[in-house]
C-alpha cells in the first residue's frame, strides 16, 4: 500500500516549536538515554523520523509523543543539537491541533498574535458581560460584595461557571474521541475488546492525578513542580465549582474552605513563578526553549492567581467596591484561560497524556492476547 508523504510537514511543525528536527541524523542517543523509551514505543527517535520523512498520518496516530515527559535528558545527549525533547513538545502541540475539530487550536499555536488577540477579546467580552449583569441584570450595587444586593452574587457566578464548564467539557470530549479514532482505529492498531477498556480504566484517574511515570525521570524537580501545580489547580477548581458561596461570603474567614484556598493559591503562585524563573534563566534543558503559547499560559495563570488573592484581601479588609472591581478583572483572566486553554491548548494535555498511557496499555494487552510479536506483556511499561 502506498504511503502518502507530506513534504511540508517538517516546516509546518516549526510553527509549533519543532525547529531543530532537521539536525537529527538518527543516531539513537536520545532514545537510549530516555528511561521511558522501550519497544514498541521508541521515542523520541521514531517520532523524529516520521517528522523528517513527512509521514503525517503515522505521526498523527502515534502515542509516543504523549509518553514523553520532556525531562530534557534526550536533548542533553544529542550530539547534533537537534533538541529532541523540544521537538516532542512541538509534536504534542501539533497533535493537539489535529485532535481539535474546530481549528482554533491550530490558529492559536501557529500565531502568537492570534492567541493574544483571542485572549484580549474574550477578556473584554467577559468584563463587559459581568459589568452589565452587575449594573443591569442582577440589580446589585458595586459597593456590596456579598449577601443581599451583591454586585456579583454567588448563585449567578455559579450558574455561569457550570454552564461554561459543561461547554468546555463537551468540546474537550469531542477532541478526545478524535484522539481515540486516530490512535486506536487506524489500520495499524490492534482491535481491542470492550472488556479491556473496562479492565484498565483505573489508569486514567491514576495518571491524571499523579503523572506518576514522570517520577521515573532522572530529574524529579519537573514532576514535583507539575504535581503541586496540578493538585493546586484542581483543588481551586473544586472550591470554585462546588463551594463558591463559602469562598465568597465574608468578610470573616471561613477556615474550613479558605484553608484549602490559601494552600492552592500558594501552590499556583509558587509553581508558576518557578516555571517563569526557569524559562528566563534557561537553567535546564526543558527550559531552554519557550513557545509563545508557554508564555501566554504562564502569564494568564499568574494573573489569575494574583488577582484572586488581591480580591480576597480587599474583601476581608472591608473594601467591597475595590473587591468587586478586582473580581471582574480576575474573571477577565479566568474566562479566557479556561475557554482557550482547556479544549484548545495547554490544559488539554492533562487529558491527552493519561489517555495515551491508557491507549498504549490497551494496545499492548490486545497484542499479548493475540500472541503477536508487537509489544509485550499486559503489564508493560506505559502503565508503570
Amino acid at each position: 500500500m502506498a504511503v502518502r508523504v507530506n513534504p511540508e510537514l517538517i516546516d509546518d511543525l516549526q510553527h509549533f516549536g519543532a525547529k531543530d528536527a532537521v539536525k537529527c541524523y538518527q543516531c539513537g542517543n536520545c532514545s537510549a538515554a530516555c528511561s521511558h523509551s522501550d519497544d514498541p514505543y521508541v521515542f523520541p527517535r521514531k517520532s523524529m523520523r516520521y517528522l523528517q520523512m513527512g509521514l503525517e498520518k503515522p505521526l498523527r496516530s502515534a502515542l509516543d509523543p504523549w509518553l514523553c515527559y520532556y525531562c530534557g535528558k534526550c536533548s542533553e545527549q544529542c550530539p547534533r543539537g537537534a533538541e529532541p525533547g523540544e521537538t516532542m513538545m512541538g509534536v504534542r502541540r501539533w497533535l493537539t491541533s489535529e485532535y481539535d475539530f474546530t481549528g482554533i487550536s491550530r490558529l492559536l499555536y501557529r500565531s502568537w498574535s492570534s492567541e493574544l488577540m483571542a485572549i484580549l477579546v474574550v477578556a473584554a467580552l467577559t468584563g463587559v458581560g459581568f459589568l452589565s449583569y452587575g449594573y443591569l441584570g442582577g440589580g446589585g450595587k458595586l459597593s456590596v460584595y456579598d449577601g443581599p444586593g451583591a454586585f456579583l452574587p454567588p448563585h449567578a457566578i455559579h450558574v455561569f461557571d457550570w454552564t461554561m464548564g459543561i461547554i468546555l467539557a463537551l468540546l474537550l470530549s469531542i477532541n478526545c474521541i478524535r484522539m481515540w479514532h486516530f490512535t486506536m482505529r487506524n489500520e495499524h492498531a490492534t482491535p481491542v475488546r470492550p472488556a479491556l477498556y473496562v479492565r484498565y480504566l483505573l489508569l486514567l484517574p491514576v495518571h491524571f492525578f499523579t503523572q506518576k511515570r514522570f517520577r521515573h525521570c532522572e530529574n524529579k524537580t519537573p514532576w514535583t513542580n507539575h504535581l503541586i501545580l496540578m493538585l493546586s489547580y484542581l483543588t481551586m477548581l473544586t472550591l470554585i465549582m462546588v463551594f463558591l458561596k463559602q469562598m465568597q461570603e465574608g468578610p470573616q474567614v471561613n477556615w474550613y474552605a479558605h484553608t484549602f484556598g490559601y494552600l492552592s493559591a500558594m501552590g499556583l503562585v509558587g509553581t508558576t513563578i518557578f516555571a517563569i524563573h526557569g524559562r528566563i534563566k534557561k537553567d535546564a534543558a526543558y527550559h531552554r526553549h519557550s513557545h509563545e503559547s508557554d508564555w501566554m499560559f504562564l502569564g494568564l495563570l499568574l494573573f489569575v492567581s494574583v488577582t484572586g488573592i488581591v480580591q480576597h484581601i480587599l474583601h476581608r479588609a472591608g473594601l467591597p467596591m475595590a473587591a468587586n472591581i478586582t473580581y471582574v478583572v480576575h474573571l477577565m483572566g479566568v474566562v479566557p484561560m479556561l475557554a482557550l486553554e482547556v479544549p484548545f491548548s495547554k490544559w488539554s494535555h492533562l487529558a491527552y497524556r493519561p489517555l495515551a498511557i491508557y491507549f498504549a496499555q490497551l494496545q499492548q494487552a490486545a497484542q499479548a492476547e493475540g500472541a503477536l510479536p508487537f509489544g509485550g506483556p499486559a503489564e508493560a511499561h506505559p502503565a508503570a
